[in-house]
């Protein structure tokens, strides 16, 4: 084994995760940095307008981070325990933060109905149909659009990523064998063609979302997440080469920004969301950080940035509540943020604090004691087991005695 073989955690991953949802956070907040200065936001505008892709960087990294973790243990042949077990430690992950904002964002629609004179717009979207559908995580699955189908707006990509999880169980064999099989090389290109697809729907269509557009996103994204974990798993590289690859993955992040403006300034002809085409620096984005030393990965790495990746899907759940609940303050109470002399000027600011704030919160109070108690469920020994350890420690025990009174015998 050599020096440079990667095991165990991959930091620069959990790091990116914090990248990836305040990205999607101020794609959504980006109105609201027009109130601290119009030119900031015109100056930031390519990044912010196509921060709806830190979703599909999400959906890759979820494929990378199960298949790292899962391929060896579920790869080599089909198992329903295990599939189901597996299951299961995916919703004990998603499901009790995804529950608290679901009844929160209902709260708040309930709260605008009974309070003042300005009622929510997702009045109209609460019923028992779209209730019972978005407890059973497939609310998504029926519609060609995710805009409105969930109370809490970015729930539709977690009933997605549901989809990919029932789809994993299959998808583990084939990507386990093509990994015995297949090159490095081969599996990065093969990765990188995988998520291909949602660009040339969109270079042929001009639109990045149009009906159904979501299934091939989560599909292939989260396909080609998983084999570029399994590319990553055939290197052994030295040290020396995984620094250098460190610097390749903050060239790329520079390329990404790079490509981002420069398709700002010229658009592809006939394609309105042409940044779009940002997703194809994806797969070679977390291959490098999963692989690299230093720079970028080393970032990533740190204690504040991993501490960010473990509270990112706590944030990327609440901070459209509090957008939410921002904007029917600001109707309800007739705050004027936008005014120069406003107080609420710096809103945004403040948003962003309470929306990390909450997440935090979240995370120790909800996220994490519900995972490990629902992992605990399906963690537990059978009784006969505990009582064979103790019968078998005191069949120790009595051998332990005897041995004693035979030398104390032979003492004597």
């Amino acid at each position: 084994m050599r020096s440079g073989e990667i095991k165990g955690e991959i930091k620069a991953l959990t790091g990116l995760r914090i990248v990836a949802a305040v990205w999607v956070v101020l794609f959504h907040f980006r109105p609201m940095l027009s109130d601290i200065s119009p030119d900031f936001r015109e100056n930031l505008a390519p990044v912010l307008n196509c921060g709806a892709q830190g979703v599909d960087l999400f959906f890759i990294l979820s494929g990378f981070v199960l298949a790292w973790n899962y391929l060896d243990r579920m790869g080599r042949s089909w198992s329903a325990r295990a599939t189901l077990h597996f299951l299961w430690l995916r919703l004990a992950r998603v499901y009790p933060v995804y529950l608290v904002t679901l009844h929160l964002a209902a709260l708040l629609v309930i709260l605008s109905l009974h309070v003042g004179h300005e009622p929510l717009p997702e009045v109209g979207s609460l019923t028992a149909i779209s209730y019972v559908r978005q407890i059973l995580l497939v609310q998504l699955w029926f519609e060609p659009f995710f805009d409105g189908t969930s109370w809490d707006g970015p729930a539709w990509s977690i009933s997605a990523e549901w989809l990919a999880y029932l789809l994993f169980g299959a998808l583990i064999l084939v990507i386990f064998r093509m990994k015995l099989a297949t090159r490095a090389r081969t599996l990065m290109v093969l990765a990188f063609i995988a998520q291909l697809p949602p660009l040339v729907l969109l270079l042929t269509s001009g639109f990045f979302y149009t009906p159904w557009s979501w299934l091939p996103r989560i599909v292939t994204q989260f396909v080609a997440g998983a084999l570029a974990c399994a590319a990553v798993r055939r290197l052994d590289l030295s040290e020396r080469a995984r620094r250098v690859v460190g610097y390749v993955s903050l060239l790329l992040l520079v390329a990404t920004v790079g490509l981002i403006y420069l398709l700002d300034t010229y658009p592809i002809s006939g394609v309105l969301d042409s940044a779009g085409v940002v997703d194809m620096l994806f797969v070679p984005l977390v291959i490098t950080l999963a692989v690299g030393l230093g720079s970028l990965p080393r970032l990533l790495s740190t204690r504040v940035m991993v501490y960010g990746g473990q509270i990112s899907f706590c944030l990327y759940m609440v901070h459209e509540l509090v957008h939410t609940t921002w904007g029917w303050a600001v109707l309800q109470f007739r705050l004027t943020p936008w005014e120069s002399d406003s107080p609420w000027k710096w809103n945004v600011i403040g948003l962003m604090a309470i929306a990390l704030a909450i997440s935090s919160l979240m995370y120790h109070c909800v996220e994490e004691p519900a995972r490990r108690w629902m992992r605990r469920m399906v963690d537990v020994r059978p009784a006969t087991t505990k009582i064979e350890s103790v019968e078998s420690a005191n069949a120790k025990l009595h051998q332990i005695d005897g041995a004693l009174e035979a030398v104390s015998a032979r003492a004597v």
